[in-house]
């Protein structure tokens, strides 16, 4: 499946506020998913095994690190909790990093928002705003990433430009 999205990832201490105005916006609670996922070393943008609960695939996405609201292209494989396709993966390709997470999960029609409590980097918000294929209207999905980030009081400076797997490699190097 092909997705374009445009997206933003903030560092957060208001994870209740956000809750609040997503249930009175009768978003659509899907879980609390603790998340496992893999990097892999690939030549060009991101590959991760993502190992949960509720969201089980493989991803492959490529986009600007900045730290305005960004476009990604992804593509997704839905997998089974499957350790050999893991195995496959670090046989062929290597570990870079792997990201452990508690990740709540809420929709707003095409809108997807993550509440994270990322291991040994702290708490975060991410907003989604997904479209189906290539001729998805860009415009419009940046405008609802940005009302969100309004209604959330996320200022620019809370904005990260990195994956949460960039922030843990940056950590090990210091």
């Amino acid at each position: 499946m092909s997705l374009i999205n445009i997206e933003i990832k903030a560092k957060s201490n208001n994870q209740d506020l956000v809750c609040e105005i997503l249930k009175s916006n009768n978003a659509d609670f899907k879980g609390t998913d603790h998340q496992i996922d893999t990097y892999f070393k690939v030549s060009n943008g991101r590959l991760k095994l993502r190992k949960g609960n509720i969201e089980n695939q493989l991803i492959f996405y490529d986009r600007e690190n900045k730290q305005d609201p960004k476009k990604s292209d992804i593509a997704l494989f839905k997998t089974e909790s499957n350790i050999s396709l893991k195995e496959v993966l670090i046989k062929s390709l290597g570990v870079l990093v792997v990201v452990d997470k508690q990740r709540e999960i809420y929709f707003i029609d095409n809108v997807k928002f993550h509440i994270d409590t990322v291991k040994d980097l702290g708490t975060f918000v991410e907003i989604e705003a997904i479209g189906e294929n290539e001729k998805a209207d860009k415009d419009e999905l940046l405008r609802q990433c940005k009302y969100y980030m309004k209604l959330f009081k996320i200022s620019a400076e809370d904005l990260i430009s990195v994956s949460y797997s960039d922030l843990l490699l940056q950590k090990g190097d210091s």
